[in-house]
């Protein structure tokens, strides 16, 4: 069945750029860009000793907004009406609550790995496995 709302998140990233790109190139349906900024607060610091300043949050904000600028700007031409967004919070969770409340039938994402992961984590990357793992919809990650 092909789907009629496609989520794409955006982290900045490159493969995340080859998500929005795929989705453009795959998809004739509506597509959401979704940016989710990450609270910064203590406890993400080293030893939880920085506090986090409302320039920090400002910035990651603006970060966002360039972000899905930059995405506008990309779809401007495209066929497929599309619509960005940012959000707060926790970007897994932040994207799967996001599907849960909208009309979002397939998520097209990019993945990432690390070196000190388990390997199904080094393949796709923390936010795509717990995506892939828990979202109520086909997901898509472009590697």
């Amino acid at each position: 069945m092909k789907p009629s709302h496609v989520l794409v998140p955006l982290d900045g990233s490159p493969l995340a750029d080859d998500a929005l790109s795929h989705a453009l190139a795959v998809f004739d349906c509506r597509i959401t860009v979704l940016n989710v900024v990450t609270p910064i607060d203590a406890n993400m610091s080293e030893g939880g000793v920085l506090e986090p300043s409302d320039q920090q949050q400002a910035e990651a904000q603006q970060r966002a907004e360039r972000l899905v600028s930059r995405a506008q700007e990309r779809v401007s031409g495209a066929a497929q009406p599309t619509d960005t967004t940012v959000k707060t919070g926790d970007p897994a969770e932040t994207i799967l609550e996001f599907v849960e409340d909208t009309d979002i039938d397939h998520v097209v994402m990019g993945g990432h790995g690390g070196e000190r992961r388990p390997l199904i984590r080094r393949v796709l990357g923390t936010v795509a496995t717990k995506v892939v793992g828990e979202a109520p919809v086909t997901v898509t990650v472009v590697r």
